[in-house]
C-alpha cells in the first residue's frame, strides 16, 4: 500500500472521451483520488471544496484556454500543480506551459507509465500541504 504522502488528490478538467477510462485506471490501480470538472467553473467550485494537488486540463477547455486556468490556480494560497495535456504536444507548447509555470505538458492519447509518473512528480513537487 502507498503511504500518505504519495497519495495524490487531482482534478480532471474538460472532456477527455477516449483518455478519461485510462485516466481512471491509472488512478484506481495506485490508490488516488480523481475529481472531475467538464467545464473551468466547474473546476473552481470543486477547488473551492476539495483540497487537490493536481490539475489536469486540455490546453484548450471549455471556460478558458490553460493559461486561464494557470492564472487562477496560481492566485490559490496552496496553488494546486497544472499538467496540461494536448494532441499536439511539441516543444515549443512544453517550453511555454513550463515558463509559465505549469508542472508538465502531457501528449494524447495517453500513455500510462507516463500519466503515472508525472502526476506522482506533480504531487512530489506539490509538498506536504
Amino acid at each position: 500500500m502507498k503511504n500518505r504522502e504519495d497519495a495524490v488528490c487531482a482534478l480532471l478538467v474538460g472532456e477527455y472521451d477516449d483518455n478519461r477510462l485510462l485516466i481512471h485506471q491509472v488512478f484506481r490501480d495506485a490508490g488516488w483520488r480523481l475529481y472531475e470538472a467538464r467545464d473551468w467553473k466547474r473546476a473552481q467550485e470543486q477547488l473551492d471544496q476539495d483540497p487537490v494537488h493536481v490539475v489536469i486540463t486540455r490546453s484548450q477547455c471549455p471556460g478558458g484556454d490553460w493559461k486561464k486556468v494557470l492564472k487562477n490556480l496560481l492566485a490559490r494560497a496552496h496553488p494546486p500543480q497544472l499538467i496540461v495535456t494536448s494532441r499536439t504536444a511539441d516543444e515549443q507548447l512544453w517550453s511555454e506551459v513550463l515558463n509559465c509555470g505549469g508542472y508538465d505538458l502531457l501528449a494524447e492519447p495517453f500513455h500510462r507509465d507516463e500519466v503515472e509518473r508525472v502526476v506522482a512528480a506533480a504531487r512530489r513537487h506539490f509538498g506536504p500541504h
